[in-house]
């Protein structure tokens, strides 16, 4: 969708006529004179933040009704977990670069870091192959169910975005914009990459669709949306949908459900909401049986 705004589209937005928008004068040049719509100054005023984020909710939203979006399998994880090649290379240069001056304890650091995030780089495949394997069925013949859908960024959600795109399907990006976030994966489906301010509309949209939520390992926006959809289903305000964690090892190390439980935090049943796996075959085949198949088209089983 094009972001210039169509003034011939809607009939009651009339464009200007040309007399009127050749009238040259202090009256004409006012910033009070702007049409309210194309006023950026004003819609950026604190008092209309409640109009930003309806728009924000209705932009993204509004697009995804048009692609035929039905439901999506949200796939998230850090940003730092590149391609098995790339993470090589890196482990590679940092290993020889604390080789070349022992005694610097910033580079020992990076290079022990480096062999941690190569350790971890088969997630980038699993996460490609997971959603390869969720977009060969959700979207044949038109279908538009199980749709991936990643925070739109590198790493783990490039991968997933990646898979989705060379099985021939549409895929969901979520930014936001940040300081030093960088520009979409060049995977994401153009008229489906969307960029939002606002982190709550950005989570809403995230969970609005969502048939599933897929965590690989990841740092604070992968927690932050892992726990916003726990507390979610927690609390009844979105029904309940597999949360799958990828790589026990790494989440039990991260996160001691079972000491949640044993201070009396959380329920039992609470800690029952998240499953872990560890291959892209057992993550789909929870997400279907959970859902006994439904909308997903016949001989997609």
């Amino acid at each position: 969708m094009s972001s210039d705004i169509d003034l011939t589209r809607h009939a009651d937005i009339a464009p200007l006529g040309p007399d009127e928008a050749a009238d040259d004068s202090a009256q004409t040049r006012s910033p009070s004179y702007r049409l309210a719509y194309a006023d950026i100054d004003f819609l950026r005023r604190p008092e209309l933040r409640p109009v930003r984020l309806q728009l924000e909710l209705l932009k993204a939203e509004l697009s995804q009704q048009e692609q035929g979006i039905e439901s999506t399998v949200v796939i998230f994880g850090s940003t730092r977990i590149p391609d098995p090649a790339v993470a090589a290379r890196q482990l590679r240069e940092a290993k020889a670069a604390a080789a070349a001056d022992p005694g610097d304890a910033a580079l020992a650091r990076a290079a022990r870091v480096a062999e941690r995030i190569a350790a971890k780089a088969r997630y980038y495949d699993e996460a490609k192959r997971l959603a390869a394997m969720i977009t060969e069925v959700s979207q044949s013949n038109g279908h538009r169910h199980y749709v991936v859908v990643t925070g739109g960024g590198p790493g783990v959600m490039e991968a997933a975005n990646r898979g989705a795109a060379e099985a021939g399907g549409k895929s969901i990006g979520l930014g936001i914009v940040l300081p030093r976030e960088e520009k979409p994966n060049a995977y994401v489906t153009p008229e489906l990459s969307f960029q939002f301010h606002y982190f709550a509309i950005r989570k809403m949209h995230f969970v609005l669709r969502a048939r599933a939520l897929v965590a690989f390992p990841g740092g604070f926006g992968t927690l932050d949306e892992l726990f916003e959809t726990l507390t979610l289903i927690q609390t009844g305000k979105v029904e309940r949908v597999p949360v799958l964690l990828f790589g026990r090892v790494y989440w039990d190390r991260i996160i001691d459900f079972d000491a949640l439980v044993e201070e009396g935090t959380i329920s039992p049943r609470d800690r029952e909401l998240v499953t872990y796996v560890e291959t892209a075959e057992e993550a789909w085949a929870l997400i279907r049986d959970f859902h006994d198949h439904k909308d997903i088209p016949p001989g997609g089983a």
